[in-house]
């Protein structure tokens, strides 16, 4: 028994510290010219407090959850977020629920993470899984005090345009009052010169004012927009190049875009061709409306103003150099065979304006926007797994949900309640599906389809099976934090960590002699065992951690003192060594036990219910008081049973710490 122990503690050796092996592999190899590897090493994982990582402050949007019940659902994104990391990797991570102001925060450290983006992706990317159904109900209107209140502020912005108006054409500097009073951002900034603008662009109102209004000059009236109450200035004009206005007829055919019919080539040339015989001025919107395969034909074929370089360039070629009232000859482009009728052609003329904008109070400035879609009670919370599958028709991958007893009911009350309607599934805020509810499902099971790859799919599966957060979280501080303790306090930590076990150490052999020393090399062993223990579960060491496992030294030790308090009282009543220890082991064992168990009892309570850093303390501490029981009760004896013997001990009682003639 003791062969093998011996034999185990250097293998466990080896793994705790491969140097010693390493070394030596070292020095063989450059004696003999062997090759010799070296023993794969496992590092030992370190908490945040001693190599750093990430530290990180999510804020929870609670704002829709009922005040009884906020602490409860915040705790929830605590052990999702706490299963989350554990499932990456991050073992004994810190996450901390804190209530400041109202706003509930949730902390989070992970150890040995210094890529604070990585940390950020493995939390944040934990999915929000909602259903939300159509929302039927019509908009709401203004109210009398609402309405009363939008009249009498607009009219105070026409009130104030007007004035300003007035202190415009008394000379005052425009630009100033534009960057004093604009109710745009842009006003204030730039002084709001809009550049060349024209008639038919997006600021068309402003260019027919700036039309009527002579260069430098600001227009007499103000102008009123659905956005507010306008004072333009023209500033500048120009004339662009002419643009035109036409109509055509278009016949496609099979190989031209767009086209949608069947007709051939040849029998689309041959009608372009008896649509130009037929062509003039006043039939030329009729037959476009009843032959024309464009998409203005319900128009007659107008095309509206346009400049050169909007259409395509066969098109153009033509219509620039039409004159007004003819129809061309049939011209071929990529749509296919057109006549092109042109009916106007004039200069565009281009305005350089700034304005000044007295915004209004809008409708929907009182009124809050209304969603499109309402939230259900089912959510991710509801969500009993995910996993992915293929449309069997498409062998497109999809994401398939399976809802947990309470999510069945949901979810067969949400497809009865919206049979004919669509469901939205929603992902993080955003709709991923919007499938049409066509039947009742009672099954319980749902699907996501979307446009996703195999490991799209993967990935969101896998995020919803590490589980749906109750609450929005939005993150509002992040940093990558170093050791707490540093390097130096670490090993100041250490040494007084060893100074304490070599004062044990010395005392013991002191005091109980030859069982002392025996339990000096039986602790050597109890700390290799725990160390391989530590590194191969692997056990995250923190500060409290390290502290656990010390204490756990001085349980073991207690155990040895126990057993070797024993054994001088059965030597001091005369009995033989060999019976003295076999009684010593036996009368010790239940004080040991009991004394043990308590503490584990205490481990199991504080693992349980404590915070991240006191189960790393109670986890190694209960890890320790475990396989010291061993070492006291195995190692120990069987250091004893070998070392000692019985017939020449006999004589020698003073190894033992008792005196011949203390014994009866």
């Amino acid at each position: 028994m003791l062969a093998i122990i011996i034999i185990v503690t250097f293998l466990l050796l080896l793994f705790d510290a491969p140097q010693i092996y390493d070394k030596t592999v070292d020095f063989v190899n450059s004696k003999t010219g062997t090759e010799l590897s070296h023993i794969s090493s496992v590092p030992f994982r370190l908490g945040l407090d001693l190599q750093g990582g990430t530290h990180l402050v999510y804020e929870a949007d609670t704002s829709k959850i009922e005040s009884g019940q906020k602490g409860e659902s915040v705790e929830g994104v605590r052990d999702v977020i706490e299963r989350r990391v554990n499932a990456f990797g991050v073992s004994e991570p810190v996450v901390q629920v804190n209530k400041s102001n109202d706003k509930w925060r949730v902390i989070v450290e992970l150890a040995g993470i210094s890529d604070v983006r990585e940390a950020i992706k493995m939390i944040g990317e934990t999915p929000l899984l909602e259903f939300k159904t159509q929302n039927e109900e019509p908009p709401r209107e203004l109210t009398a005090e609402e309405q009363k209140q939008l009249d009498e502020q607009n009219a105070e912005a026409e009130k104030k345009a007007d004035e300003l108006l007035k202190e415009v054409q008394g000379g005052a500097d425009f630009d100033e009052l534009i960057k004093t009073y604009s109710s745009e951002d842009r006003g204030r900034d730039n002084g709001v010169h809009l550049g060349w603008i024209h008639e038919r662009g997006p600021y068309r109102v402003l260019a027919e004012t700036a039309a009527e209004t002579e260069v430098g000059q600001i227009h007499n009236k103000v102008v009123e927009q659905a956005s507010g109450f306008y004072i333009v200035q023209n500033k500048d004009q120009r004339n662009q190049e002419k643009e035109v206005k036409a109509s055509h007829i278009l016949i496609c055919f099979q190989g031209t875009e767009r086209c949608e019919r069947d007709t051939t080539k040849e029998d689309a040339e041959k009608l372009i061709n008896e649509l130009k015989e037929q062509a003039t001025p006043k039939n030329f919107a009729k037959l476009a409306e009843d032959n024309s395969t464009g998409p203005s034909a319900s128009t007659g074929g107008d095309l509206g103003f346009f400049t050169k370089g909007q259409m395509v360039p066969e098109f153009d070629e033509v219509v620039m150099t039409m004159e007004v009232g003819t129809v061309s000859e049939v011209v071929e482009t990529q749509f296919g065979y057109h006549l092109i009728y042109k009916t106007d052609e004039q200069e565009l003329k281009e305005y350089k304006v700034s304005y000044l904008m007295i915004g209004k109070l809008l409708e929907t400035d009182i009124l809050p926007p209304q969603d499109q879609w309402l939230p259900s009670e089912l959510t991710g919370k509801q969500l009993d797994s995910a996993r992915v599958e293929f449309d069997q028709t498409t062998n497109i991958p999809q994401v398939s949900l399976v809802f947990n007893d309470e999510g069945k009911d949901l979810f067969a009350e949400l497809t009865t309640d919206n049979v004919g309607k669509p469901i939205a599934i929603f992902l993080d805020g955003s709709p991923i599906s919007v499938p049409r509810v066509n039947e009742p499902i009672k099954g319980g099971e749902a699907v996501i389809t979307g446009d996703f790859d195999i490991q799209e799919s993967q990935l969101l599966a896998q995020r919803l099976n590490a589980g749906a957060l109750p609450v929005p979280i939005e993150l509002v501080s992040q940093q990558t934090v170093g050791a707490s303790l540093g390097n130096e306090s670490l090993q100041k930590s250490l040494f007084a960590g060893m100074i304490g076990l070599i004062l044990v150490a010395l005392f013991m052999i002191g005091y109980y002699r030859l069982p002392g020393l025996l339990s000096v090399l039986a602790l050597c062993i109890y700390g290799v065992v725990v160390l391989f223990v530590f590194k191969a579960i692997p056990v995250t060491l923190t500060l409290a951690g390290i502290a656990g496992f010390i204490l756990s030294i001085g349980m073991a030790v207690d155990a040895n003192v126990l057993i070797f308090e024993r054994l001088k009282e059965e030597l001091r009543m005369g009995k033989p060594v060999g019976t003295a220890i076999e009684e010593g082991f036996k009368r010790a064992w239940t004080s040991i036990r009991d004394g043990n168990v308590s503490t584990l009892i205490t481990c199991f309570i504080l693992a349980w219910f404590g915070t991240s850093m006191i189960k790393g303390f109670a986890i190694t501490l209960g890890i320790g008081v475990l396989l010291s029981m061993f070492s006291a009760i195995v190692v120990t004896r069987q250091l004893l049973m070998v070392t000692v013997n019985p017939k020449k001990s006999e004589k020698r009682l003073w190894l033992f710490g008792v005196n011949k003639k203390d014994t009866k």
